[in-house]
């Protein structure tokens, strides 16, 4: 094999591997998931507001 086609073979792998992670993370069924889970920072937090002085 030569180079060029080590590197074909290789951009290939890197724009399936970028297909399937973005098929994965736009897919409808994991979108309530990722809503909850970008939440979690704010989980503790309580709803007040501090008077500035």
């Amino acid at each position: 094999m030569d180079m060029v086609t080590i590197k074909t073979a290789g951009l290939l792998l890197a724009m399936g591997a970028f297909a399937l992670i973005s098929w994965w993370a736009f897919a409808p069924r994991n979108k309530k998931r990722f809503e909850e889970d970008a939440m979690l920072p704010f989980a503790g937090e309580k709803q007040t507001q501090r008077k500035s002085t």
